[in-house]
């Protein structure tokens, strides 16, 4: 049978399309890393998000590799923003405490469906500090289209994850002591060395002190109040970046809580 020369042409071109719809639908699915929500990923119970996602978070877990756990919920994401470093590679594990949602990375191959009782998960690397939002594109409500977030990309030099908190009085009596505890949270698995910079009217204390990684330490600045004198004393405490700030007032004497009211008889 003879096939004209055209023909042949067309029917070439017609195999080399249908081959290189294939490769591209197999690169898509695989080369991508591209999977749906299925039954092997983990489950959680969307009311009530404890374990993992009782505090939505990031994890340092391995040298420049870094997890997040995402919570979902109208119309919003926790946590927002969130924050890794620059020459990182990130998983997110994403969950939903009400409707179906998605979270998608804009810029980025991250994109799935966030599902009430699933957890999906994803990986993406982060070279250069930049700004991403994060958009939800399954219709959850009448303010679907206010649900975003950010995810910031920053210098790994302006990157840490310290967390302080102080536990402080509130009033004294004049000649007791005041307390101020310090507690420092180092989320870095390296260990960090840090100044605790205590302030109060016109004096300044300083603390050097070493945080195991993934650990806390604890300090506590005492202050007498003979020294300070009656009225309100303005503090300060600092470390690295991280402040927290409060009043102290010194009574001449504090009231009784019991001496509130009359007894008549």
């Amino acid at each position: 049978m003879n096939i004209h020369s055209y023909e042949k042409l067309w029917l070439i071109a017609a195999l080399l399309l249908i081959v290189g719809f294939i490769a591209t639908i197999t690169y898509g699915s695989v080369g991508l890393g591209i999977a749906m929500v299925d039954d092997s990923q983990d489950t959680v119970n969307p009311g009530s998000l404890d374990e993992d996602f009782g505090e939505p978070r990031v994890e340092h877990v391995g040298e420049n590799e870094y997890e997040a756990y995402v919570i979902a919920q109208t119309f919003m994401y926790q946590p927002d923003p969130i924050e890794v470093p620059e020459n990182s590679e990130v998983t997110f594990h994403v969950t939903s405490r009400d409707v179906i949602h998605s979270f998608s990375l804009v810029g980025t191959n991250v994109n799935t469906m966030v599902i009430p009782g699933e957890v999906s998960s994803m990986t993406a690397e982060f070279d250069e500090p930049e700004e991403y939002g994060v958009v939800c594109n399954e219709y959850c409500g009448d303010f679907h289209h206010t649900m975003e977030g950010m995810v910031h990309v920053v210098p790994e030099d302006e990157f840490d994850m310290t967390e302080l908190s102080v536990e402080a009085d509130d009033e004294v009596e004049l000649g007791d002591e005041a307390t101020f505890n310090v507690t420092v949270e180092n989320g870095m698995l390296d260990d960090l060395e840090t100044t605790v910079t205590f302030e109060i009217d016109n004096e300044t204390v300083e603390e050097e002190i070493t945080v195991a990684g993934g650990g806390a330490e604890e300090t506590t600045f005492t202050v007498d109040s003979s020294d300070l004198g009656e009225g309100d004393h303005d503090w300060t405490i600092t470390v690295d970046d991280y402040d927290d700030s409060g009043t102290l007032t010194v009574v001449d004497e504090l009231e009784d809580e019991n001496d509130g009211g009359n007894n008549d008889e």
